[in-house]
């Protein structure tokens, strides 16, 4: 099974791609989980997720806290904090 993870706006940008597929790390890891063996990656990963107050997630859609168990989810999204005006 895997995992499909977009990425949307600077986090796109410092990784340099807009998405990839992952092995499901299972239903017990957490976003935080994803995020950190990710971030392990170096490059573009940390530099994207060096500063979480600056990302937020959504599995399947839905706006998720990090310490989420990623659970029978298909999609994980990373992007920046949205503002309305």
């Amino acid at each position: 099974m895997q995992l499909s993870i977009l990425y949307f706006a600077w986090v796109r940008e410092a990784i340099g791609n807009d998405g990839e597929a992952i092995d499901h790390p299972g239903d017990d890891a957490t976003v935080a989980d994803v995020i950190a063996a990710l971030s392990a990656r170096g490059g573009g990963y940390a530099q994207a997720f060096a500063d979480m107050t600056r990302v937020r997630a959504a599995l399947d859609h839905a706006f998720v806290p990090f310490e989420t168990p990623i659970g029978k989810a298909a999609e994980l999204a990373l992007f920046p904090p949205v503002t309305g005006g």
